[in-house]
């Protein structure tokens, strides 16, 4: 039997190709499926709701895309490691994420996954793009995290870092674990594709074999591109070429392809990456954090790079992702008129739908899947009457959104998770997290990246720990 669920009286900020704003809306769904957007008095003659979400007061929008995240991130919030304090982007890898990422444990991968799952939902996004990294526990961590994301009921686009950074057989086997996976069958909510760290940890040889498994599975590759100069430096000093040529001409500028951070660019590698309709997404609070720089965001979207907005793994709130895209290129450039709240709009949701190739999702338009989100602003001091998009960008939060609309089920409801015990799973993130710090340590030894000629002995790479 078919499942319709109504959506209306909210106004429908629907992203569509006209981006319609809708007042007094209605949406109108059918197992899973948009089949009516429009005002209350155009709702389908016959169609009669299971349930019905009144959106009064509301903001109704697609559900928000993630469109790159590392959902093991939310692991090191709040912790207080004993390292030297860094002075570069390589050496936050080196003392931080890496000796992190060698801790990691299967149970970890799901315990991280849920609790960013969770935060994620509560906080409208219903879809995001992952990169998960440990390479002493490489074989069925994405099993892992497809599991949490189908029990709290979010989408996933998923994969595994493939990098060489202590041996070309661990990319070797990266790979394998992405290629494992895109190959299940009975992955959920949960998709995969192809991902390679850095042009600085990987050989020209895996990224060649990279851009041939997307290609072969119709898959997105993402790969981490110029966040900091180091790896300007290292693809100049090793390849006579800046970052995004040698990504070039090793065939990876695909519509296929999603290059996170694209901080450090020029000219000519903007107009290469446009050219390649490759996209990009823009991390701008994981930037400021690790202060590499400010991203060249409005040349790119003038020549017409697609880009979308991640969070890095940073902060899961979508709605401060977008504040930060938006203020931080003002002050930057000095110029109060760019991007404008639509541009940083679009970026969380039909731009990141195309980047990953879900032309199913990203708008409340007729034929696509119901990923909607219902917000509502704990005290709504204007009327939605004016710019909408301001309004967004400008006034909202994670925690103003109120449901949330997954493949047409409604996973979150008044707040409240609908799909898991929220209280329950927390618990037990706490204790997962509990033993990764202590099997971390205060002060972790530090990582240093080893790949120089695409070899290195076996014997030197890290150890593997319990």
């Amino acid at each position: 039997m078919s499942r319709k669920l109504l959506v209306k009286g909210g106004t429908a900020l629907t992203m569509d190709e006209k981006r319609r704003v809708i007042h007094d809306s209605a949406v109108a769904i059918e197992d899973g499926r948009i089949v009516s957007v429009g005002s209350t008095d155009t709702i389908p003659a016959g169609f009669r709701a299971d349930e019905v979400l009144e959106a009064k007061g509301c903001i109704v929008m697609p559900g928000l895309i993630c469109s790159h995240t590392h959902l093991y991130g939310i692991a090191l919030r709040g912790s207080a490691l004993g390292v030297k304090p860094p002075t570069d982007f390589l050496q936050i890898l080196q003392r931080i994420w890496w000796p992190v990422d060698e801790c990691l444990t299967n149970a970890d991968a799901y315990a991280t996954a849920l609790a960013a799952s969770v935060e994620s939902l509560m906080n409208g996004t219903t879809c995001y793009a992952d990169t998960y990294s440990a390479p002493n526990a490489i074989e069925g961590s994405l099993d892992h995290i497809a599991r949490a994301i189908n029990e709290v009921g979010v989408r996933g686009v998923i994969s595994f870092e493939a990098t060489e950074r202590r041996s070309k057989e661990e990319g070797r086997q990266g790979l394998r674990e992405n290629l494992r996976f895109i190959g299940r069958k009975d992955k959920g909510r949960a998709m995969g594709m192809v991902s390679l760290h850095a042009s600085f940890t990987v050989s020209d040889d895996l990224i060649s074999r990279g851009v041939e498994a997307s290609e072969k599975h119709q898959v997105p590759l993402t790969i981490h591109v110029s966040e900091s100069p180091n790896d300007a430096y290292h693809n100049m000093e090793r390849y006579g070429k800046r970052t995004v040529e040698r990504l070039h001409d090793r065939g990876l500028l695909t519509p296929r392809a999603v290059l996170a951070h694209c901080v450090h660019l020029s000219e000519d590698e903007i107009e290469l990456i446009g050219r390649g309709s490759a996209s990009v997404a823009h991390n701008p609070m994981s930037n400021m954090l690790n202060a590499v720089g400010v991203s060249p965001l409005l040349e790119m979207i003038d020549h017409g790079v697609n880009v979308g907005l991640g969070n890095d793994g940073y902060v899961f709130d979508m709605f401060e992702n977008m504040r930060a895209a938006f203020l931080l290129q003002r002050v930057s450039r000095r110029n109060p008129n760019r991007p404008t709240p639509q541009e940083v709009v679009e970026m969380c949701t039909v731009n990141a739908a195309k980047a990953y190739g879900l032309g199913s999702l990203g708008s409340i338009s007729k034929g696509k899947r119901a990923d909607i989100i219902v917000v509502r602003p704990s005290f709504v001091a204007t009327p939605y009457t004016g710019s909408v998009y301001g309004y967004v960008v400008n006034g909202l939060r994670g925690p103003d959104v109120r449901d949330a609309v997954v493949d047409g089920e409604v996973v979150m409801k008044d707040r409240s998770v609908l799909k898991v015990d929220v209280a329950r799973s927390e618990q037990q993130v706490l204790r997962a997290m509990d033993r990764l710090w202590k099997r971390l340590g205060p002060s972790p030894p530090e990582a240093v990246e080893a790949l120089r000629d695409g070899t290195r002995p076996p014997s030197s790479a890290s150890p593997k720990r319990p």
